[in-house]
C-alpha cells in the first residue's frame, strides 16, 4: 500500500456535537412520525358485508360464487385472457392461481359493516348483531375459517350516531375478549372522519377499552375512511389527512378511500363517480404524500358496476375493475375494495399479472445491485427497497412461489425483508 495521503480539517470536535444536540428533537421526531412501512402483509382488497347478513359461511360463499362466475363466463385461461387482454404466457399462470386462491383463501380483508351497508336499526338489533359478529369473528379464528385480516366498519363519531357507534365498538370488543383475546388480524375502521379531534376521539376511545380490560397500551389500531373534502383539505387550507395520522397517535393503520361519500360530496355527478375520476386522484396523492413513511398504509376505493348479468355484460364489468385495479397497483395502491363475489376474480387477476409481469424484470435489477453486476439500469438502495417491496407483495398474496423468487434473485425472504425494512445504521 501507498502512503497515506494527509488530510486537512479546519472544524473542530466540538461542532458535530452542537449540532448533534441541536437537532436531538428533530431526530426523536422523525423516529417518532416516520418509523417507515411495518413489514406486514398488506391485503390486496378489503370485502364489505353487511352485519345482519355475515355469518359462519359468508367467505367460503364469496368463494364459491366467484368461482361459479369464472366457470359461468370464463370457463378456461383462454377466455379470460381474451376478456382483460392477457399474453399468452400470463393466461395460464394467472388463470391457474386465482382459480386456487379462491379455492384456498377467497378474502383476504373482511369488513362486517355496521355504517352504510348496515343501516339505522334498533338499537336491540344492532346490539344482537355486533355480540354475534364477536362471536362469529372469535370462531373463524378458532376453526381456521377466518380471512387473514376481519373486524368492523363502526358507524362515525358524529353527534347523531355517537352513542352507538361507540356501543357497538364496545360490545364487539367485549365480546372477543370474553371468548378468548382479540385476534392478530383484527381491523377497525372509522368511517366519515372530517376533523382530527374525531381521530383523537377514537384513540381515547381504544385506549379507554385497553385500560378497562387490562390490555397492553396500544395495542388497538384502526382505519381512517377518507370521504369527505373535509378530511383532505381543512377550513385553514392545510392538510387535514396529515393532522389525521398524528391524531391518531400511532394508532392509525391505513386511510381508506371512499370513493362515492368523496366524489358525491365534492359534487361529481353520480355517472362519473369512479376511482379514476381526476378528483379521486387528487385525494388519494394527498393520503399517499400524507402517508409515506408513516407505517400507514393507503386504500384504493371500489367500483359499483357489478359482474352479473349475460356474459357480455359480465366480461364488460370484468374489464373495467381489472383496468381500475391495474391503474391503482402502478399507483402503488396495492389495496381496493371489492363489492361483489364476482369481482373477486378480477381482483387476483389484475394482482397477478402485475406482479408476474415484474417478477423477472424486478429480479434482474435486484440480483445486479446485489451482486453490483451493473446492467442498464442503475439502481440505488431506495430502488432496491421497491423492487424487494414488489417481489414481497406478489409473494404475500400467492401471485409468485418463494423458489421462483429465490432462483431469479438469489436471496432468500430475509434478504428481501432486509432491503425492505434494513436495520438502522449507527
Amino acid at each position: 500500500m501507498g502512503r497515506q495521503e494527509k488530510v486537512a480539517t479546519s472544524l473542530a470536535s466540538t461542532v458535530g456535537a452542537d449540532i448533534g444536540r441541536s437537532l436531538a428533537a428533530v431526530d426523536a421526531e422523525l423516529a417518532r412520525r416516520y418509523p417507515g412501512d411495518p413489514g406486514t402483509r398488506q391485503p390486496v382488497h378489503t370485502v364489505y358485508v353487511p352485519a345482519d347478513t355475515f355469518g359462519a359461511g359468508t367467505i367460503r360463499s364469496w368463494g364459491d360464487q366467484a368461482l361459479a362466475a369464472l366457470d359461468e363466463h370464463a370457463p378456461d385461461a383462454r377466455t379470460l385472457a381474451r376478456v382483460l387482454g392477457l399474453s399468452d404466457a400470463l393466461a395460464g399462470p394467472v388463470y391457474e392461481r386465482v382459480r386456487a386462491k379462491l379455492e384456498r383463501e377467497p378474502v383476504e380483508d373482511l369488513r362486517i359493516d355496521f355504517e352504510d351497508g348496515y343501516g339505522p336499526r334498533p338499537d336491540a338489533e344492532e346490539d344482537e348483531d355486533a355480540a354475534r359478529a364477536a362471536r362469529l369473528v372469535h370462531e373463524a379464528y378458532g376453526n381456521g375459517t377466518a380471512a387473514p385480516y376481519m373486524g368492523i366498519r363502526m358507524k362515525c363519531l358524529e353527534a347523531a350516531v355517537r352513542d352507538r357507534s361507540i356501543r357497538t365498538l364496545d360490545i364487539f370488543l367485549s365480546g372477543l375478549t370474553e371468548a378468548g383475546g382479540l385476534p392478530p388480524g383484527l381491523v377497525l375502521t372509522l368511517p366519515k372522519v372530517t376533523y382530527a379531534e374525531q381521530v383523537t376521539a377514537m384513540a381515547r376511545l381504544a385506549g379507554a377499552f385497553e385500560k378497562a380490560r387490562g390490555l397492553e397500551a396500544g395495542r388497538i389500531g384502526f382505519e381512517i375512511q377518507i370521504e369527505t373534502s373535509q378530511s383532505i383539505l381543512a377550513a385553514d387550507g392545510t392538510a387535514t389527512v396529515a393532522r389525521m395520522i398524528g391524531a391518531a397517535e400511532g394508532r392509525a393503520t391505513a386511510l381508506h378511500y371512499g370513493t362515492f361519500d368523496y366524489s358525491a360530496c365534492v359534487g361529481v355527478s353520480a355517472a362519473y363517480q369512479s376511482s379514476d375520476h381526476p378528483a379521486a386522484d387528487h385525494a388519494k396523492a394527498v393520503m399517499q404524500v400524507a402517508a409515506a413513511g408513516t407505517g400507514v398504509r393507503v386504500c384504493d376505493g371500489s367500483t359499483n358496476v357489478l359482474p352479473v348479468g349475460p356474459t357480455d355484460r359480465v366480461h364488460e364489468a370484468w374489464r373495467l375493475h381489472y383496468g381500475l385495479t391495474r391503474r391503482a397497483l402502478a399507483r402503488a395502491y396495492y389495496q381496493g375494495w371489492d363489492m361483489h363475489p364476482a369481482h373477486l376474480p378480477t381482483r387476483y387477476a389484475a394482482v397477478y399479472a402485475f406482479y408476474r409481469e415484474g417478477l423477472e424484470p424486478a429480479a434482474a435489477r435486484l440480483a445486479a445491485y446485489t451482486a453490483r453486476a451493473g446492467g442498464d439500469v442503475l439502481d440505488e438502495p431506495a430502488t432496491a427497497k421497491a423492487l424487494s417491496g414488489h417481489l414481497l407483495r406478489g409473494l404475500d398474496c400467492g401471485a409468485l412461489d418463494s423458489e421462483e423468487v429465490s432462483r431469479l434473485t438469489g436471496l432468500t425472504r430475509g434478504d428481501l425483508e432486509a432491503f425492505v425494512a434494513p436495520a438502522a445504521r449507527p
